[in-house]
């Protein structure tokens, strides 16, 4: 019995362990994000030229006031401020926001890459969040599939 404890408990500390090594980042709660996303108003315009941290406040001000007009804001609305605030659609990425079923998803990621990086916003129901991130390998923003973004 004895021997069967210390190795579960060997089990588990390996699978945590491990767990620690994929992950590239931690997760912020909604009270970290809205600290760390929190700039000053002076800094939320939007720079053309400027890097994604350059324009994180400004990115961040859009996808809130979107968030603030509509809590559930789907990709498109997201994707459709961002753009109409001068972000360009074609250098964007987003995830759909229903199931292939038809559900509503738990949350919706958009992204614009700018140069090597990328600004990334996530919005569910314990709120938004956002990060600016370096680009992938991949020379994209999100893994995995996104929706297209043809409108």
């Amino acid at each position: 019995m004895a021997r069967r404890l210390a190795f579960l408990t060997l089990a588990a500390a390996a699978s945590l362990v491990l767990t620690a090594c994929q992950s590239s980042a931690p997760t912020p709660s909604p009270s970290e994000a809205s600290a760390t996303s929190a700039s000053p108003a002076a800094s939320a315009v939007f720079n053309p030229g400027g890097s994604a941290q350059d324009n994180k406040a400004f990115f961040d001000k859009v996808n809130e006031q979107t968030l603030a007009a509509n809590e559930k804001a789907s990709s498109n609305d997201l994707v459709n401020a961002l753009s109409a605030a001068g972000f360009d659609k074609g250098a964007m990425q987003v995830t759909a926001d229903k199931t292939p079923t038809g559900l509503d998803v738990d949350f919706v990621i958009v992204s614009v890459k700018m140069g090597n990086e990328c600004l990334i916003g996530q919005r569910a129901v314990e709120g938004y969040v956002s990060e600016v991130a370096p680009v992938l390998s991949t020379g994209e923003c999100l893994i995995g599939q996104t929706q297209a973004i043809d409108w």
